[in-house]
C-alpha cells in the first residue's frame, strides 16, 4: 500500500520561492509516475507537474520555467521547488502517485498561500 505525505507549504510572498516534499511510503516498485497537482478555491484541480520512472519531467505552461520538480535517489521523496511565486500560484498542492494496473493515489495536500 502507498501512501503520500506533503510537507511545506505555508504563507510566501509574491516572488518568493518554497519547495515542497512528498514522502512516500509502502511498495514505489508499483509506482509509474510522481506528480503534483494543485486546486486553487473556487477552480478544479490541476495538473503541475510529474516525474517518470526514468526521470522524465512534464510540467504544466502556467509553472513552467519557475517550477522543478525532482526526487531523492531512494524515490522516497518527490519534491516540487517553486520559483518567482505568484498569487494566482496560491492553491492547496497535492501530491500524487500513478500507480500499475490504473491505480492511484493523493496525499492529503498543502496549502501554499502567496500573498503580499
Amino acid at each position: 500500500q502507498v501512501q503520500l505525505a506533503e510537507s511545506g507549504g505555508g504563507l510566501v510572498q509574491p516572488g518568493g520561492s518554497v519547495r515542497l516534499s512528498c514522502a512516500v511510503s509502502g511498495s514505489i516498485s508499483v509506482i509509474r509516475i510522481m506528480g503534483w497537482y494543485r486546486q486553487a478555491p473556487g477552480k478544479e484541480r490541476e495538473f503541475v507537474a510529474s516525474i517518470l520512472r526514468d526521470g522524465t519531467t512534464h510540467y504544466a505552461d502556467a509553472v513552467k520555467g519557475r517550477f522543478t520538480i525532482s526526487r531523492d535517489d531512494s524515490g522516497n521523496t518527490v519534491y516540487v521547488q517553486m520559483n518567482n511565486l505568484k498569487v494566482e500560484d496560491t492553491a492547496v498542492y497535492y501530491c500524487n502517485a500513478a500507480l500499475v494496473f490504473g491505480r492511484e493515489r493523493w496525499g492529503q495536500g498543502t496549502l501554499v498561500t502567496v500573498s503580499s
